[in-house]
């Protein structure tokens, strides 16, 4: 196999990248990766000089340098983890998750269908996210592939658009292509936007922890190696056509927990104190809770999440305190004005 993953300097993608890097029936590894804010050369540092592997810098709304690597690498599979992902930013300025969720997604979903009309059969897997499904209430059962669509925030509705995109192209071109979704990531080398990062680092650093409105927010959270080995297989799957085109497969880890639990625990972890957490004003539109069911991934492709919370988070922290090189590296003029944007001077302090 030969895949081009899009994103692949981020936080999913880099663990992405160096899995399949580990896999003996992938020959080729292209990762095409714009280098945003959250793109972070420094990810992939350990594995530049692979023979596997090629890194282009560039993004996946250029539809002629897309088909130019396709043709040029062979590329049987693209992995699309390009993407604006945090909910905050999009409620600033939702135009650039326009630009890269939606426009994007349809950039490479044609440029599939022109080679598909030449006679080369190119599989997508499209990597999204649990936020499609709105907000669950308090006793509500966990998501399934079968709930509807119901985004609640901008960044939501934009990944919604661009599943919905994906599937009215396997309806209306045949193409090949799936869509995955997952809850809540966590682990090493996520942007210190999110939550538990953040929460590391200020905690380290005797900051203070903002969390908003009154913390009771609900989410699963799943360790990035699991989602990735969900994604491998996943892309597997659809490969031997053990999933048909046009479904979705969903990833969960049967871990929900509050966000003011989350801190608490990170403030343990690190030996801080919970005088340091502040509470600030709730976001708009902020969904209560979200959980993933993940019975169709068990049954279909026989993966399930295998990291243990407590060993996750433990490790996670220690990574942060062990990797100053990285944090400083993209602790950048741009990164720490949007924290007073969003949290004022509580994150700061």
């Amino acid at each position: 196999m030969r895949a081009l993953i899009t994103g692949g300097c981020g936080f999913i993608g880099s663990h992405l990248v160096r899995k399949c890097l580990q896999l003996e029936h992938m020959e080729r590894i292209v990762n095409l990766d714009a280098l945003t804010y959250a793109g972070q050369p420094l990810n992939l540092v350990d594995i530049q000089e692979d023979p596997k592997y090629l890194f282009v810098h560039g993004s996946i709304n250029d539809s002629d340098l897309l088909h130019g690597l396709i043709e040029e690498e062979n590329i049987d599979c693209i992995i699309n983890l390009a993407a604006e992902s945090h909910v905050d930013r999009s409620i600033g300025s939702v135009g650039e998750f326009v630009k890269t969720n939606i426009d994007g997604s349809r950039s490479i979903l044609e440029v599939i269908v022109r080679f598909a009309k030449s006679g080369k059969s190119i599989d997508l897997i499209h990597v999204s996210t649990d936020e499609v499904y709105g907000s669950l209430g308090r006793n509500d059962p966990p998501f399934t592939e079968d709930n509807p669509l119901r985004p609640m925030n901008p960044y939501a509705a934009t990944k919604a658009a661009s599943d919905m995109m994906v599937q009215a192209f396997v309806n209306t071109h045949g193409i090949s292509a799936i869509i995955t979704r997952c809850s809540n990531n966590y682990g090493p080398n996520q942007f210190p936007e999110k939550l538990i990062p953040l929460m590391i680092l200020n905690s380290i650093e005797g900051k203070s922890l903002p969390v908003y409105g009154d913390g009771m927010q609900i989410r699963d959270w799943i360790h990035v190696e699991d989602h990735v080995d969900g994604i491998i297989s996943a892309m597997d799957g659809l490969n031997s056509r053990i999933l048909k085109s046009g479904e979705v497969i969903n990833f969960g880890a049967d871990h929900e927990m509050p966000n003011i639990e989350i801190v608490k625990t990170i403030v343990a972890k690190v030996g801080a104190n919970n005088d340091q957490i502040k509470f600030v004003s709730d976001r708009p539109g902020h969904d209560r809770r979200y959980a993933m069911g993940y019975e169709k991934a068990e049954r279909v492709l026989s993966w399930e999440p295998k990291i243990d919370w407590q060993k996750g988070i433990m490790e996670t922290v220690e990574w942060y305190i062990s990797n100053p090189e990285w944090v400083e590296s993209i602790r950048s003029d741009e990164y720490r004005s949007w924290l007073t944007r969003h949290y004022g001077g509580e994150a700061n302090e």
